[in-house]
């Protein structure tokens, strides 16, 4: 007998061998992937480092595909959508200043089909593989963004600015990311 190394022993090595490159490729390699994906991705849009910060905040980031990384900018957005919507509510409770309370309160008709409907919608369209209707709802989402903030006008200064500012920024991002969907 030239080799003392018996099948069984040389099956136990594989399996244990497999596990061991299995378990390590699981999870070093996707997080290095993935923020070379984020990186990548963040590149194609209009705002590269909000980009890269909200991606990279959110853990489940880093095991995405590009399809995921659409789908958790989304619901960045829905997030910040609904938070300004919130907003826009205290701030109608205690205007007393009837002109800045129309435009809050115009704010806040155009924010709720998209904290409703449009974002909703968006993340349902991803899940789907419906790009193109995403991509619209997400658009919808910048639009309105712009529209409240050009209604506050003269000695009324936006109470609304920096909120409209930063979803308008994300909702771009989300519409890049999506896009590059649609045309994978």
């Amino acid at each position: 007998m030239k080799n003392s190394i018996s099948l069984p022993y040389i099956f136990l090595f594989h399996i244990t061998l497999f596990n061991l490159l299995q378990s390590h490729y699981c999870y070093v390699l996707p997080l290095d992937e993935g923020s070379d994906l984020i990186q990548q991705t963040c590149k194609k849009t209009p705002h590269y480092d909000l980009c890269v910060s909200s991606l990279e905040s959110n853990p489940e980031s880093s095991g995405s595909d590009l399809k995921g990384l659409a789908h958790i900018m989304v619901d960045i957005v829905l997030s910040k959508a609904t938070d300004t919507l919130g907003f826009i509510g205290a701030l109608l409770k205690k205007e007393p200043d009837p002109q800045l309370e129309k435009a809050l309160a115009y704010c806040a008709e155009l924010y709720i089909p998209v904290v409703k409907y449009s974002l909703p919608q968006a993340i349902d369209a991803l899940t789907g593989g419906f790009f193109g209707f995403a991509f619209y709802g997400i658009s919808d989402a910048t639009k309105q963004t712009e529209a409240c903030e050009k209604n506050f006008s003269g000695s009324n200064k936006s109470p609304l600015a920096e909120r409209n500012s930063l979803l308008h920024d994300l909702s771009e991002v989300a519409a890049a990311i999506t896009n590059i969907l649609l045309k994978g």
